[in-house]
């Protein structure tokens, strides 16, 4: 019997699964629904995973824990892998971080505010964004 046909080979209950990757069946259900494993079901519709689905399990927790999202994970696995990880996960980072505003756009909206002579009790659109300019105090 061949080494590929050996890790391919449908043996664990979802239960050696969370031992091994050390995910919940949740999480290793929701992998699923999401098509990045395809485990092998029984006749009595019970899943079973290979040694191939643990370590695509694993990679997927990996790139999760790097803040990979699932889409950009279903990029990195198509595209075949590692190589591509750390592409990835700049691309997210990168397109999280053109969203947020920077501190500069931040001054001109509020001095914008500040100008317009609000009302007291009127509530500011950006009123929790003013915390990005104030040192964290440690409680």
């Amino acid at each position: 019997m061949s080494d590929d046909i050996r890790r391919n080979m449908a043996l664990f209950p979802i239960g050696i699964v969370m031992k091994l990757t050390d995910l919940t069946a949740r999480q290793i259900r929701y992998y699923e629904q999401h098509g990045l494993i395809e485990p092998t079901r029984t006749s009595g519709n019970q899943r079973l995973y290979s040694f191939n689905d643990v370590e695509r399990l694993l990679e997927v927790k990996a790139l999760i824990e790097k803040g990979v999202n699932i889409a950009g994970i279903r990029q990195v696995l198509a595209n075949g892998g590692e190589g591509n990880t750390e592409a990835a996960v700049l691309s997210t980072t990168t397109e999280r971080k053109s969203r947020e505003m920077t501190d500069t756009q931040l001054h001109q909206m509020l001095k914008q505010q500040l100008r317009a002579g609000r009302r007291p009790g009127q509530v500011s659109l950006i009123q929790g964004e003013l915390s990005r300019f104030f040192p964290k105090r440690g409680l």
